[in-house]
């Protein structure tokens, strides 16, 4: 019987934990927390967005980093496969806007008591307070692990399931990318994704706390354009935050790091520049005599006024028979390009999860084993692959842990 050892005891560590003694593996779990998932726990705000019901080329489409890579995991373990497994576990789930999938109870430990209790049914060795020291080498191949209490565990191949650096709180202190380098591996570099990001203007800190739902966010690099998408965002003390700003900050985050971005929010999507200077007209013509500070919360939250009319240059008393045509557009301008400076992201205690990490170059994308050292697998976020929010993360987490666990049952060893 095949002997597998995991190091990591998170989402991807316990399915393949699952999926390889479904398949006849004995199976040790090696976790240095104190219990099971502590991650998964707080994913998706406690709800556990555990995939995404998307079509595959959307699939596809939400990974950031090397989705070419995942090409046989994903058609080897679907994120359809994934809701009917958390299903079959007695997991209900439910789909929410944007495909997102949660348990129906909107509980992630429904998620992890359910992976604990498959463990438990196939005998899977569950070994907690033990954190993986080191990786022993014989000729080229994995002969097992070394605990941190010294102890040598032996084992016909070892998965790395350690995670990232993101929440260190939860255990993810970067023990894969040590394992890793120590085989001979290259890791990708490391920066904090899905993280809300610094902004350099001040009026952006005073508007902390305030949420806008249906506006376009575009970053920009110089004239290249690098991101835009439609969504919400929120301001905070440091800059903002949000949906918008999370999935963004995976796709410019590399190049934040040479230079500082343009950011624009367009306040008003659904109205074109006609559209909108119509409606300023209606407005206008309805108000002619009223002060400009008067007029103009009928279009935005009330925090956002007195920062709308700062940038707008035009004073708060003026009435409004007195704006000329030049000052109602550059108003007008201002409202589709409300203008800041994304200037960093904040660290790893914020970031969601870790982008860079083990070259897929050196990986077999249809094995998940290294190509380097035989007999050593890597899933999950320890690998340079990242998604952005959506349940894309804990679908890589899934299918790499399928992969690999299949690839170990029908290996001779």
């Amino acid at each position: 019987m095949t002997k597998v050892l995991i190091a990591g005891g998170g989402a991807a560590g316990m399915a393949a934990a699952i999926f390889a003694a479904e398949r006849g593996c004995a199976v040790h779990l090696f976790e240095k927390n104190e219990k099971l998932g502590k991650k998964l726990f707080i994913t998706g705000k406690g709800r556990c967005n555990f995939t995404n019901a998307c079509e595959m080329d959307q699939l596809f489409a939400g990974i950031v980093s090397n989705p070419k890579f995942l090409y046989s995991a994903f058609y080897g373990f679907t994120n359809f496969q994934a809701i009917d497994f958390f299903e079959s576990l007695g997991v209900k789930t439910k789909v929410e806007r944007g495909n997102r999938a949660f348990p129906a109870s909107d509980h992630s430990s429904d998620i992890i008591r359910a992976m604990e209790q498959r463990m438990k049914e196939l005998d899977v060795k569950i070994h907690l307070n033990s954190q993986v020291k080191e990786l022993i080498m014989k000729e080229g191949k994995l002969g097992g692990c070394r605990l941190e209490n010294d102890a040598v565990i032996s084992g016909d191949c070892v998965i790395v399931a350690t995670g990232g650096l993101s929440y260190q709180s939860t255990g993810s202190t970067g023990d894969g990318y040590r394992f890793a380098e120590n085989a001979g591996h290259t890791v990708k570099k490391l920066r904090p994704a899905l993280v809300p990001f610094v902004t350099k203007e001040e009026y952006v800190t005073r508007l902390q706390g305030l949420s806008l739902k249906n506006v376009t966010l575009t970053i920009k690099d110089g004239k290249k354009k690098r991101f835009e998408e439609f969504g919400e965002l929120l301001f905070t003390h440091f800059g903002i935050s949000g949906p918008l700003s999370l999935s963004s900050s995976s796709c410019v985050g590399k190049y934040l790091e040479e230079k500082p971005l343009s950011a624009f929010i367009d306040l008003k999507p659904a109205l074109t520049k006609e559209q909108l200077d119509a409606r300023l007209l209606r407005e206008f013509e309805g108000a002619r005599n009223r002060s400009f500070k008067n007029v103009i919360p009928a279009l935005f939250p009330a925090r956002l006024v007195p920062v709308m009319i700062e940038l707008s240059g035009i004073p708060g008393e003026r009435p409004i028979h007195e704006i000329t045509r030049e000052e109602r557009e550059r108003f007008l301008g201002l409202i589709k390009a409300f203008p800041f400076t994304l200037t960093g992201t904040r660290d790893y205690q914020e970031a969601i999860i870790t982008q860079g990490g083990v070259s897929v170059k050196e990986v077999n994308p249809s094995t998940m084993e290294s190509k380097i050292t035989e007999n050593l697998y890597f899933i999950g976020e320890v690998l340079d692959l990242d998604g952005v929010t959506g349940g894309f993360n804990l679908q890589i987490a899934w299918s790499t842990a399928h992969t690999a666990a299949e690839a170990i049952a029908g290996k001779e060893f």
